[in-house]
């Protein structure tokens, strides 16, 4: 298994975490988890191959394992209680985003994989709660002058996928979901976020409670810059990865030079010479 690289900056506060996540509403606050994992058997659907040793890392797994009955669930820990070779499809579900080495968890799933095996990654990125974390960025400068990690930050589709070529795995596909979401307020979308058990857990995050006329502020911002009909608007974006176990059957690129016909005459034109 692969540890916590040495000297990797600790992102995420585990316990606070661990505590969040326990908060967390499993009848009214999984709507996300759903959305990921009916979208990832969409996408098994579409893969011509049967998975018979699936493993899923989720810290939720009631929601999971009610889609994948036979696979074995893997708690979200740095170290993944994953064994060498095992599986022929792991999914990491909806914990990347909180990783403090990310690189390593999927170096961790490339080493459970068997050869040609499948990872599928889903987690939060680009633009999620772009409108939250700018409401609260300007109404902490406006009050207090300064300004304190308050949402997690995100990873952009090109560099989460990045990810994956890092870790060693073939074939690597990356896209997104955006999923717009109507709040009456601000503070309902905070209470979902609690329910999700996404709230704040940065490490570096102030530990004392926000004041009270700088959350009054940031949700006069919201409100005032991103309405929607009667309520205000919060964007999820859900990033989805998909890569394979290297091996020798999967299709390579060819060799630089070795094409048999020139560009030039598949596309019908005529070449000029630099």
């Amino acid at each position: 298994m692969v540890p916590l690289m040495e000297n990797a900056p600790i992102l995420t506060d585990r316990p606070a975490l661990l505590a969040a996540r326990a908060r967390a509403d499993l009848g009214k606050g999984m709507f996300l988890q759903e959305t990921a994992a009916d979208d990832i058997q969409d996408r098994l659907a579409m893969v011509n191959r049967e998975f018979t040793k699936p493993a899923i890392i989720t810290a939720f797994p009631n929601v999971w394992a009610q889609r994948f009955p036979d696979a074995v669930i893997v708690p979200d820990e740095d170290v993944l209680d994953l064994q060498q070779g095992a599986h022929d499809l792991v999914i990491h579900a909806m914990c990347l985003h909180w990783a403090n080495d990310p690189v390593g968890q999927l170096i961790q799933c490339r080493h459970a994989l068997q050869n040609d095996g499948l990872l599928i990654t889903a987690s939060f990125g680009g633009q999620t709660l772009q409108e939250l974390r700018a409401s609260l960025g300007q109404a902490e400068s406006e009050i207090t002058d300064g300004l304190s990690p308050r949402v997690l930050p995100m990873g952009e589709i090109r560099d989460l996928g990045a990810l994956l070529q890092r870790a060693g795995f073939a074939l690597p596909v990356a896209d997104n979901l955006a999923l717009p979401v109507r709040y009456q307020t601000p503070l309902h979308l905070m209470q979902d976020l609690r329910a999700m058990g996404e709230v704040n857990a940065l490490q570096a995050r102030r530990r004392s409670f926000s004041r009270k006329d700088m959350m009054l502020r940031a949700f006069e911002i919201y409100a005032a810059t991103y309405p929607d009909e009667d309520g205000i608007k919060a964007t999820f974006d859900l990033i989805f990865m998909t890569g394979w176990s290297p091996d020798d059957s999967q299709p390579k690129p060819l060799r630089p030079g070795s094409a048999a016909q020139r560009l030039a005459d598949a596309l019908g034109t005529d070449e000029t010479k630099i």
